[in-house]
């Protein structure tokens, strides 16, 4: 699904180069769940920003289902990013004033799904992360757990082939993060390859494989062999 060969990222800041990326190598096959880790300015969030179409390497070969990021223009990228990635963040990015249907919809008001199946399509991704009872709850009287929650729902509307992890669990108590992991997990065991990018090894052990990434190297690309499971159940 993705191959990165020797990419590399600089930036110009008046008169001053920061290498951010250097000669970073790695595969990612389909259905895998690998972690991204590394400490604040290690790069990593560089490395989350090309992978998903945010922005562009200087040099180097990224190819994203068999397609090189060099060989699309702007809009091309941007249509990928929506109808074949899904995004979490820790944030969550919702409209707080907006209900959690509206939320999850925002996706496929940009696609080509005609209005009349969007809302079997926005029940299903809402009921997979156990929140129906909450579909038309403004989001901002939600807890944190179930933000992202409906976050995830959001980023499954359209059945990206690769769902993007921004630091999922960062904002969240120990139970609500481990329900999240849950989530993404089941995720992953359906088919779905999952990108998580985190700080924190304990959350990273959920994955395959974890990519270590230490001053714009990856210092590391093992699997994981006692990979973490979920065991708890979501929140009613």
């Amino acid at each position: 699904m993705i191959i990165v060969k020797d990419l590399r990222k600089k930036y110009v800041d008046d008169d001053v180069t920061t290498l951010a990326l250097s000669d970073v190598s790695f595969t990612i096959n389909k259905g895998e769940f690998v972690s991204i880790i590394g400490p604040s300015g290690s790069g990593k969030s560089t490395l989350l920003h090309i992978l998903s179409f945010l922005d562009r390497p200087t040099s180097g070969i990224y190819t994203f289902l068999g397609k090189g990021i060099d060989q699309m223009t702007d809009v091309e990228l941007a249509e990928v990013r929506n109808k074949d990635m899904g995004f979490v963040f820790q944030s969550f990015n919702l409209l707080l004033r907006l209900s959690v249907y509206e939320n999850v919809e925002i996706p496929l008001l940009y696609s080509k799904l005609p209005p009349s199946e969007r809302k079997t399509v926005v029940e299903k991704a809402v009921a997979s992360v156990g929140l129906s009872e909450k579909l038309y709850i403004e989001a901002g009287k939600l807890s944190g757990g179930q933000k992202q929650r409906v976050a995830i729902a959001r980023a499954l509307v359209n059945n990206p082939d690769v769902i993007f992890a921004d630091e999922p669990t960062g904002n969240l108590d120990s139970k609500s993060g481990a329900q999240v992991m849950g989530i993404l997990e089941d995720l992953n065991n359906k088919g779905h390859t999952i990108i998580l990018v985190t700080h924190e090894t304990s959350t990273a052990e959920f994955a395959d494989r974890i990519i270590r990434i230490r001053d714009g190297e990856v210092e590391s690309d093992t699997p994981v062999k006692n990979r973490r499971r979920s065991i708890d159940q979501f929140e009613k």
